[in-house]
């Protein structure tokens, strides 16, 4: 790879980095208002570090004679993601006093939106740790993607391509000018953030606790203030107001845009969205009966519980109401199922992504009519659109990959010594960037903290891959990408 093209990808990763030190005089304010100034030491040395870092890279200038190709994108998108997280977790070193690992850890958990955690005594943690993790979630979900959307065209490179790289929405542009997008995107997801704040205020939280958790979910991410995660405030309203954020974090934010500029209908006719309603609604009617006629729980107050967490965990956010583990071998093995679904193309959302679901079940049935009548031609369409050879062999490769990725890490994970459940939920769950496995150890009230150290770093780089699709980090490690 070229000099110039590595020396432009520092200077934008310098970018990063100043932006990112900045973000964190946001938790030292917080640390102020609470008159929590004992960790304000913390920030201020994890920012003086990450500027003078950010310096140092952009110092060197923008080379004047530079091009960098689409395939370049692979290599920024993926080193951006993982300097800004070595950076992000000082604070977490310098105030909590754990490992590097462990600080690691949790801030990839952060940045991908996966929320899973190491960190015990969340109800009384410093509020600046508290909002920093939350932070790493927003920032994580969107607000990075759409700050670098709006930075790169500054730079003359194609910023919709970095976006691209970052999800797996393959639909129509919404706007012709990228850095307009981007504005557009990041506008509506301040907007979601903010509504969700309120709506969580006024159903009885704190509003502290209100922008955390609208901050979390709105992400998908999952990081709560209280170790109880959602059940620590047992009001329905909470409740619903969390299965709405999420629901609204795992749309398609191009259609949010769409909306705005004045196509009404276009979060309603959309196929994926509606498909992605009404496999959640089913879900909830379906295993909420089942729930209410094996517990003691009203109907009512077994579809709202089914709701929070079939909707966490299809929208890989990973918050919990209760140990749904408790409930049977059946609710056990569906939850496993529902990890792997995800949410919309082009949201926050991880996982498989429902859209991939959609135009496979198309598939299924051109081909069973093509059995019928092996002499037709048969067209298959989706959401208006034909369904191309590119679009067929990126979802067989998707999938395909998707799949061994998490058997590969599965089977690592159990070579370092964990058991099977652990295992192979632990690498479900990372690769999908759900949060929560299942089993005593990772399960909805458990955590990650007693894992080796080499299984906590497996699965951050398990959280790497899910969250930038699995083939953006693959292809960095051929030895095509790095010939001339």
């Amino acid at each position: 790879m070229a000099l110039p093209t590595l020396r432009i990808i520092a200077f934008i990763i310098g970018i990063f980095l100043i932006t990112l030190s900045a973000s964190m005089v946001i938790p030292m304010l917080a640390l102020l208002v609470f008159e929590r100034t004992d960790d304000l030491s913390a920030f201020t040395w994890s920012s003086l570090i990450t500027f003078a870092s950010g310096i140092a890279l952009v110092a060197q200038g923008r080379p004047e004679h530079s091009h960098m190709r689409p395939r370049d994108m692979y290599l920024l998108t993926t080193a951006s993601w993982v300097v800004v997280c070595c950076f992000a977790a000082l604070p977490m070193v310098f105030i909590q006093h754990i490992s590097y690992t462990d600080a690691f850890f949790e801030t990839m958990s952060g940045i991908t939106t996966t929320g899973s955690t190491v960190l015990t005594g969340l109800d009384s943690a410093s509020p600046g740790l508290l909002l920093w993790r939350s932070m790493l979630h927003w920032l994580g979900g969107i607000g990075f993607i759409g700050m670098a959307v709006a930075i790169l065209p500054l730079l003359r490179i194609g910023g919709m391509r970095l976006f691209q790289t970052e999800s797996s929405d393959w639909g129509e542009k919404v706007m012709p000018r990228s850095h307009m997008a981007a504005k557009y995107i990041l506008l509506v997801y301040i907007g979601l953030t903010a509504l969700g704040t309120l709506a969580f205020w006024l159903a009885g939280m704190t509003p502290f606790e209100a922008l955390n958790h609208a901050a979390s979910l709105i992400s998908t991410g999952g990081f709560s203030t209280s170790d109880s995660s959602i059940a620590h405030w047992p009001q329905p309203a909470v409740h619903w107001v969390a299965v709405a954020v999420m629901i609204l974090g795992s749309l398609p934010f191009t259609l949010y845009v769409a909306s705005l500029r004045g196509n009404r209908k276009a979060l309603v006719r959309d196929h994926q969205v509606r498909g992605f309603l009404l496999f959640l609604v089913v879900t909830w009617l379906l295993f909420g009966t089942w729930y209410w006629a094996n517990s003691s729980n009203s109907w009512l107050d077994a579809v709202r519980i089914v709701a929070v967490n079939v909707t966490s965990v299809v929208t890989t956010t990973g918050i919990a109401l209760g140990d749904y583990t408790l409930w049977g071998s059946f609710s056990v093995m569906l939850f496993f199922y529902l990890t792997f679904v995800g949410g919309c193309s082009g949201s926050t959302a991880g996982g498989l992504k429902i859209f991939r679901f959609q135009v496979a079940l198309v598939m299924l049935k051109a081909n069973l009519q093509q059995l019928v009548h092996p002499r037709a031609v048969i067209r298959q369409k989706y959401n208006g659109h034909n369904i191309d050879e590119e679009i067929v062999r990126s979802l067989i490769t998707f999938s395909f990959f998707f799949t061994v990725t998490i058997g590969v890490i599965a089977l690592g994970l159990c070579l370092i010594g964990l058991d099977w459940t652990t295992a192979i939920t632990g690498a479900a769950t990372a690769v999908c960037n759900v949060g929560p496995g299942l089993g005593p150890t990772i399960g909805p009230v458990g955590n990650f903290s007693s894992l080796p150290d080499a299984a906590k770093w497996l699965l951050t780089f398990g959280m790497l891959l899910g969250r930038l699709e699995i083939l953006t980090v693959l292809v960095l490690f051929t030895r095509a990408f790095w010939k001339h």
